[in-house]
């Protein structure tokens, strides 16, 4: 795994996230936190946008919300999930409950953007992979698993 796009401080999992919304805020804390951004409100507002665009949610309670934005320092994954579901409008129509979300900037959307999330997507498509993240209970567990995605 690429340490500078992900590290454990960048990964919370079961939080009580119940909207959309409350999803990109967290988000967006983790990436302020984390020197990603200084501006919450543009990563939300990019992630709000994108999600107009076309669902970001995938299968099986995942989604993989992205943006790409002026306001992002460095290319960034940041993971968070739910202890419940949250409507996403996902392609099986399923509540998602675990985010990878890509945070790009914007002078580097084309390359770092496609290249992560085909790593991401191609990792999605095995359901073992899905379900030991799904069912992660810590941190480290993440890392591992995405480690592979990655490699």
């Amino acid at each position: 795994m690429d340490s500078k796009l992900l590290n454990k401080d960048q990964i919370k999992i079961k939080q009580p996230l119940t909207t959309q919304k409350e999803v990109f805020q967290q988000i967006a804390a983790i990436a302020v936190d984390q020197g990603i951004t200084s501006d919450p409100d543009e990563v939300i507002d990019g992630l709000l946008k994108r999600e107009q665009e076309g669902t970001t949610g995938f299968q099986d309670g995942f989604a993989i919300p992205h943006v790409q934005v002026d306001a992002i320092k460095r290319p960034a994954i940041i993971i968070v999930s739910s202890n419940s579901g949250v409507e996403w409008n996902a392609l099986d129509g399923k509540p998602a409950s675990f985010f990878i979300s890509l945070l790009v900037p914007k002078k580097e959307a084309g390359t770092t953007h496609l290249q992560a999330l085909a790593s991401i997507s191609r990792m999605l498509i095995h359901k073992e992979k899905r379900e030991v993240l799904a069912s992660a209970e810590n941190t480290t567990t993440v890392m591992e698993e995405l480690a592979g995605a990655f490699a």
